[in-house]
This record gives structure tokens, C-alpha cells and sequence, in this order.
């Protein structure tokens, strides 16, 4: 059975309201969402539930129990959905992983595919509690293969973090290219992570404003709701899968945008189910 833990850490200028997101989306595959669109029920009292419970006012011992929390979970369930939070969870969720697979002993690597409108790869000014915009480099830093890491839906980074970009050789699939052939950069994506071991992050951010307005950086000119579940459908089909996180969901702000966001966010976690 997949398990889901609810991870209310926040550690950016504009993530306040991203903490209680976990507890709206699943509010609403509650009470609105009986079936996936593969037909499934969705058995709600059935579901394996947790929470971290964080102090958003102690990052760096957030950031511990995260790491802890999320090791055992790789550890001990074959799939593991995170509901953040902003993206700064994914830092602790992700080193996590990456030392699970390494203490695994598979033969395998570790493999990340990271759905965002951004790179997150700036220099982190604290190297122990990276904020949502520097996780990703200061997880490039701490070891984990760069070649191994696929940026999906990105369409704006600052010059710092195209540079690394090129200096690292990381994989990136521009937001273009999803829009011209779909199936065809599914199957890309699907096949990068062949012979690994698979994390997925997903930013909600990735998804255009006109379907998810409420989150922190909103960019213009990205995916459909149809597209992203279409992507999540077809990922969470991968037999390596170990984990996926959902972030950057403002439950707060959405109250005035009729709940769009997080109805979104639930959606795509009933399709992962």
C-alpha cells in the first residue's frame, strides 16, 4: 500500500501559507474525489497516513526529523507520497533517498526527475538548511550524481544556475517540448530512469498559473491540468518508483481562488494511488 506523509516544513520568503496544504489536499480527496480516472475507488479510510510534525521556526531540526522520517519510510514502504510544504523539504526528502540507495547495495543509482518552472540551483547561503530556491544545488554538492537528475517543465533560471547547469551536464526537457509531443517526451522521461533507482519532485509551480494560481512563484506559459496528470499516470507506473512529493501548494492563498490548487493537488495524488 502506498503511504503518505504530510510534511508542513516552509523555508522560503514566499512559502508562509504552504504548510497546512497537506492537510487541505487531503480534505478534499476526502470529501470530493471518489474515483482516479482509471476507474479506482478511492478508499479513503484505507489510506496510510503520517505527518512530521515540524517547527518551522527551528529549520535545521526540521530538516533532521525530515531526513530521519523520510529514511525509514524508503526503508520501509515500497512507495512513499510527501505533501509539502514548499520545496525546501524535498532537500531532506531527497538526501534521504540518496543515502537509501547507497546503503541498499542494488548495484543501482540514484535517479531524480524534478517537475519545476525552476532550476532551484542557486548557492545556498547555509549549507545545512538550503531554502526552497538552493536545495537542489547544495544536493548536487553533497554527492548526488548530476548526470542522474532530469529537470522537466523548467522556463526561467538566473544566469548562476544555467551556468552550473552546463558545468554539471544536467538533463533538462524545456516546457516547449512537452507541448509538442507529450507521449513522446513521457516515453524520454521514462526512460531515463531505466536501471535506477527513481525520487520524484513535483512543484506545482510546473503547472500554468490559469490551473494552479496558488503558489509562491508563479510563471506563466506552463502545463495543462490534463498534461500533469497525464505525466503523473504514466510515472507512477514505474516499478522503481520509491517516492514523490507534491509542493508548493498555498492552502491559504487558494481560499480565494475557489480551492483550485489544492483540488489540483488532490486530483494528482488520487492518480498516484
Amino acid at each position: 500500500m502506498v503511504f503518505i506523509v504530510k510534511v508542513p516544513g516552509i523555508n522560503g520568503l514566499k512559502s508562509k501559507g504552504c504548510e497546512g496544504a497537506g492537510n487541505a489536499i487531503l480534505k478534499v480527496l476526502k470529501e470530493e474525489i471518489f474515483s482516479n480516472e482509471s476507474g479506482k475507488d478511492i478508499e479513503f479510510e484505507k489510506l496510510d497516513l503520517e505527518e512530521i510534525h515540524l517547527d518551522n521556526k527551528n529549520v535545521s531540526y526540521s530538516n533532521e526529523l525530515i531526513y530521519k522520517n523520510a529514511f525509514e519510510s524508503f526503508e520501509e514502504h515500497t512507495k512513499t507520497i510527501f505533501l509539502g510544504g514548499d520545496q525546501s523539504i524535498t532537500y531532506s526528502i531527497s538526501r534521504a533517498f540518496f543515502d537509501f540507495v547507497q546503503n541498499k547495495n542494488s548495484g543501482k543509482k540514484p535517479c531524480l526527475i524534478v517537475f519545476d518552472a525552476h532550476s532551484d540551483l542557486k548557492a545556498p547561503k547555509n549549507k545545512k538548511i538550503p531554502s526552497h530556491r538552493e536545495w537542489l544545488r547544495q544536493l548536487i554538492e553533497d554527492g548526488f550524481p548530476a548526470e542522474n537528475i532530469l529537470l522537466v517543465g523548467i522556463r526561467n533560471y538566473e544566469k548562476e544556475e544555467y551556468e552550473f547547469i552546463k558545468k554539471k551536464g544536467i538533463k533538462i526537457i524545456p516546457i516547449n517540448s512537452l507541448n509538442q509531443d507529450l507521449e513522446g517526451i513521457t516515453d524520454a522521461v521514462m526512460e531515463f530512469s531505466s536501471g535506477k533507482e527513481l525520487y520524484v519532485s513535483f512543484d506545482i509551480d510546473v503547472i500554468d498559473p490559469a490551473f494552479a494560481p496558488s503558489t509562491g512563484y508563479i510563471e506563466p506559459g506552463g502545463l495543462t491540468s490534463g498534461q500533469a496528470i497525464y505525466l503523473l499516470q504514466r510515472i507512477n507506473k514505474i516499478k522503481n518508483l520509491h517516492g514523490i512529493d507534491i509542493v508548493e501548494i498555498n492552502s491559504e492563498k487558494d481560499a480565494k481562488n475557489n480551492n483550485l490548487t489544492v483540488k489540483l493537488g488532490a486530483k494528482l495524488l488520487s492518480e498516484l494511488l
